[in-house]
């Protein structure tokens, strides 16, 4: 199965590396060409343009930062949209709201092809290893063609329907995150000032109820004040801002997301943006936001 790939951030790159370990060809494009060399080694092609990419392969893959690269990709000059039509499939794996989605996908069908929204639950670690939890909607038989990659690339891939249901509940799982990882930066933050030991604290959330994956991985490179990006901060803050806007959409109260969301942005602020959404724990307790790593 030949397939193309837009887009080799920290997620894209172990995709599509992932789908050349397994045995499919294929042919890659990043706005910075010089990226697409590890993938060269591993056998990729390269496409100079989402345009060329498209031409060349039945079924195209993007794995883009925010709805405005998402868009540029499809509509810009060179973009997906000069080359899709009857019998090619697009594939949106980024993180959009669900009017980017819509809008991708409205353009795509008017040039005849077939598109499916499918952003990922996961971030650096679960992409190398195939452990993505896909979240698709859109075009049913595109989705039953991209099957056998969705495969490799997660443990799970749920089918939700029409095009947007994917990014909305992407955004419900990732404002959930955030706030959960605020949750526990606070937590740590008031252990250690009360005069508890935040290492203890960590034992003791992973034999509770609230045990959970996400606690165990990052609760100890927080302590040692280790923020390299799996997922970067400042995507987060964006995934939080559209979730709110979501929010806003449907009239539902988010006021603990909302304030999640403030202190991403103060993050931000104090340039921690690409460093991991983890670092957020460095405005709550108070560090003042070095930018050390």
């Amino acid at each position: 199965m030949e397939v193309g790939f837009l887009g080799l951030g920290i997620m894209g790159k172990a995709m599509a590396a992932n789908l050349l370990r397994h045995g499919f060809r294929v042919t890659v494009w990043n706005r910075t060409l010089a990226k697409c060399q590890e993938l060269v080694a591993l056998g990729a092609a390269v496409g100079e343009t989402p345009a060329a990419v498209v031409a060349k392969c039945r079924y195209t893959i993007a794995m883009l930062s925010d709805p405005s690269a998402a868009l540029s990709v499809v509509f810009d000059k060179d973009g997906v949209l000069e080359q899709i039509g009857d019998g090619k499939g697009y594939v949106d794996m980024s993180t959009v709201d669900a009017t980017t989605s819509c809008q991708i996908s409205q353009a795509i069908k008017q040039k005849g092809g077939a598109f499916v929204e499918a952003p990922v639950s996961g971030s650096k670690k679960p992409a190398e290893d195939g452990q993505l939890v896909i979240l698709a909607a859109g075009d049913k038989v595109l989705y039953d063609d991209m099957v056998p990659a969705f495969d490799v690339l997660g443990k799970k891939s749920f089918f939700l329907g029409e095009i947007g249901n994917g990014a909305k509940m992407k955004l419900v799982v990732n404002m959930i995150m955030g706030s959960m990882m605020n949750a526990l930066s606070e937590g740590l933050s008031l252990a250690d000032t009360s005069g508890l030991s935040p290492q203890t604290l960590l034992d003791v959330l992973d034999l509770g109820a609230v045990t959970n994956p996400m606690f165990k991985l990052k609760g100890p490179s927080m302590l040692q004040g280790n923020y390299s990006p799996a997922f970067p901060l400042k995507h987060q803050q964006k995934d939080m801002r559209l979730a709110l806007s979501l929010g806003d959409e449907n009239a539902i109260s988010m006021p603990v997301a909302a304030a999640s969301n403030e202190a991403f942005k103060k993050a931000r602020s104090l340039g921690l943006g690409d460093l991991d959404f983890s670092a957020v724990y460095e405005v709550l307790k108070g560090a003042g936001g070095s930018g050390q790593a």
